[in-house]
């Protein structure tokens, strides 16, 4: 049993992961992430396949399902260099930024969280997933 658990770690540790979550609408998924977001996106994989072009990642891959119901947790967070430059550019182009007042987590008037930690600011898509961006 051990050999079997250790062939299968050494397997899935040279393995090229990669992220997946559920829409709606894959029409409205690919317009907001070509041209909100400017993602260059794909078909393949059973739906939309997102090339991120950050460093060492790999593609995020968003399917259709017929009864979608986002999570309430967040699913993807964009690493950026300046949020402040981003939440504003993103917010010219539409996007709402989510605002937060509860006991851990409290978002500005710009919609960031500044309480310790990364820099965040949480948005969502067309279907009601959460996104994020993050300055590290």
């Amino acid at each position: 049993m051990l050999f079997v658990k250790l062939k299968i770690k050494t397997m899935l540790a040279n393995s090229k992961g990669f992220c997946s979550f559920s829409t709606n609408d894959i029409v409205k998924a690919r317009q907001f992430y070509e041209g909100i977001l400017g993602l260059k996106a794909t078909e393949g994989m059973g739906g939309l396949v997102l090339d991120l072009e950050i460093k060492n990642s790999n593609p995020l891959v968003i399917y259709k399902i017929p009864h979608h119901k986002p999570a309430n947790y967040t699913v993807f967070n964009f690493p950026v260099d300046n949020i402040e430059y981003t939440v504003a550019s993103l917010k010219e182009k539409g996007v709402v930024f989510e605002s937060y007042n509860t006991k851990k987590i409290k978002t500005d008037t710009d919609n960031i969280f500044r309480g310790g930690g990364p820099l965040i600011a949480w948005f969502k898509d067309p279907a009601g997933n959460i996104l994020s961006i993050i300055e590290e």
